[in-house]
């Protein structure tokens, strides 16, 4: 189940060395690793970096088999669907919010992150392949206004990791891409699908493989 890893990580080496250093179940190790990545001039790269991950999860929704997005997949009972849903709009969010705090317009009494918020039900794979690009787009606007402010507070508060400084949330964004993508990946494993990135080609069950 590592070989979707390996394929990420020339794209992305700093959030899959951040994901890989994750003990399971210690988020403190959450902390501890983007701090590790996400220093001063990180966030260009970062934005890279989360644009090959966003193409990774575009290679999931191209590949899987319409039936695989009803099965489960994400957190609890969510089902594929969901858990894309999920990613995009937490990827959108934890950046924005770096984004806000580095330009000093962080909402005064902003709620905590509320993890375990499924996506919406029923969005078909054009719409989230949709919600995925619009994503990314948000990411690399928020990414210009972190640039230069990466190590400054954030007032976020995740509880499962605390707060985390402007540069750490671009990163974490990335980390929490690959925790739903290798659900996603044994997800498509299950169907007989293989996403490693790349042009699709459909083996001789007629499931779509990208290669």
């Amino acid at each position: 189940m590592s070989d979707w890893l390996d394929a990420l990580e020339p794209g992305a080496p700093t959030a899959v060395a951040a994901f890989r250093g994750v003990e399971v179940g210690k988020f403190i190790s959450v902390r501890r690793e983007v701090r590790r990545g996400a220093g001063d001039g990180s966030a260009e790269r970062i934005a890279g970096e989360l644009a090959a991950l966003a193409a990774a999860l575009q290679a999931v929704v191209a590949s899987l088999p319409e039936a695989a997005f009803d099965a489960p997949g994400g957190e609890g009972d969510w089902n594929v669907a969901q858990a894309i849903g999920h990613d995009a709009e937490a990827r959108a969010g934890l950046s924005l919010a770096a984004a806000l705090a580095a330009t000093d317009r962080f909402p005064t009494g902003a709620p905590r992150v509320v993890p375990g918020v499924p996506g919406a039900v029923g969005l078909d794979r054009a719409a989230l392949a949709r919600r995925i690009a619009a994503s990314q787009r948000i990411v690399e606007r928020s990414a210009r206004s972190v640039a230069g402010h990466e190590t400054e507070p954030c007032p976020l508060e995740h509880p499962l990791v605390g707060r985390l400084r402007c540069g750490e949330w671009l990163l974490f964004a990335g980390v929490h891409d690959l925790m739903h993508l290798e659900q996603l990946h044994r997800i498509a494993a299950a169907f007989g699908a293989r996403v490693d990135g790349g042009r699709s080609t459909r083996d001789d069950r007629g499931v779509t493989v990208v290669g």
